[in-house]
């Protein structure tokens, strides 16, 4: 099965925190959508399967999006590509933008999947990030969508932003438990060069992230949620009843998908190709009819240290047979740090697959760091 990505590079003011791609010049929503459409025929082999599993709209801000946006996006989508009865089709949404029209429309394209940019449900601290949308917003679209009729909702929360103590973000997770929503994705707040809260910090009119604080609070969500019986199936990552995202999971696992818009990203197996970040270039590249991508071929190198980064970051970790058919003697030549990280309990290991155990998924990174081919 494929996976298809649409990048929606609008947003109606930046979040002091973001280095995504996006503009504010929503003025060029029109021509954009017409250039992404243009850009699905022009890229319409690159998946050798039609039948997609998946389809994200992410960004930016999809729920930008009217119902004539969406008309032209899937009628262009549905030309070159099938769903099935179990594709998941999620769009990204900020609180904001959801009202009971909104929702309506997006159920009537197939929509079957919000993930909700929520952040916070704490006034000052969506205040702190920039946000778009009020502490009463998060809460009540959630219970909007779902008396719409979405069942398939993820929330997005955020932690490690600057406090006193944990309980802000303790109220924040109850709140998101009071909501009876099937995922939630919780990221830490990391501090981005480019980004307003980037140049406060090397100013020094704002503090770098304190990293013990960060550890405490991961541990804290990891303790919440699995107590109520949340898989934690990738490191940001929690969901009830077999609620996975489709789309990422196939990103985590090294599944086949297309990106398409500017600034996005694909991968086939052996190439991954990026979409350059520039909304006027890349408009003017698609309507000339090229697309504005570099390609890098990838060695086996890339590939088993691709692998290594993105499954060890899931429940199912990695399988040895994938590793050995990149490198055959992986397991030779690093008997030792296995051996190490399976004593400090950061790793798992059974006969068919290595993975991360509680404890090492605090160091995540750096066990896979550890392990590449260099």
């Amino acid at each position: 099965m494929s996976a298809l990505y649409i990048h929606i590079p609008f947003c109606k003011q930046a979040c002091h925190y973001c280095d995504f791609h996006f503009s504010t010049q929503i003025s060029q929503k029109n021509e954009m959508i017409q250039a992404i459409c243009a850009e699905i025929a022009l890229q319409k082999d690159y998946l050798k399967n039609k039948i997609l599993q998946s389809v994200y709209l992410g960004g930016g801000t999809p729920s930008l999006l009217d119902e004539a946006d969406l008309e032209q996006l899937f009628n262009e989508i549905q030309r070159y590509f099938a769903f099935s009865p179990q594709t998941e089709i999620t769009l990204e949404a900020n609180p904001d933008d959801l009202n009971y029209n909104k929702l309506q429309i997006f159920h009537k394209f197939g929509i079957n999947r919000l993930s909700i940019g929520i952040q916070s449900f704490h006034e000052p601290h969506l205040i702190f990030l920039h946000r778009s949308h009020n502490a009463k917003q998060a809460e009540n679209c959630v219970k909007l969508a779902q008396d719409v009729g979405f069942s398939n909702i993820t929330i997005d929360l955020m932690y490690a932003i600057p406090a006193e103590n944990h309980q802000i973000w303790e109220k924040d997770l109850q709140k998101a438990l009071f909501l009876n929503v099937p995922h939630i994705s919780a990221y830490c707040l990391t501090i981005e060069p480019r980004t307003v809260f980037g140049k406060k910090v090397e100013k020094r009119k704002m503090s770098p992230i304190d990293e013990n604080f960060a550890r405490e609070q991961m541990q804290i969500l990891i303790n919440i949620l699995t107590q109520v019986g949340f898989e934690h199936y990738e490191i940001s990552n929690f969901a009830q009843n077999g609620y996975y995202s489709r789309h990422n999971t196939n990103y985590w696992l090294g599944g086949e998908y297309l990106g398409i818009g500017a600034s996005a990203h694909s991968y086939n197996g052996e190439s991954r190709q990026f979409n350059m970040a520039d909304n006027k270039r890349y408009m003017a590249e698609i309507f000339s009819g090229k697309v504005p991508a570099t390609i890098e071929w990838l060695s086996a190198k890339n590939k088993l240290n691709e692998y290594l980064l993105t499954s060890l970051r899931t429940q199912w970790g990695a399988e040895k047979s994938k590793i050995l058919a990149l490198h055959s003697n992986f397991f030779e030549e690093n008997q030792e740090k296995l051996q190490k990280f399976v004593q400090t309990n950061w790793l798992w290991e059974t006969n068919e697959k290595i993975g991360l155990t509680s404890e090492g998924k605090f160091f995540a990174d750096q066990i896979a760091s550890d392990l590449f081919w260099v």
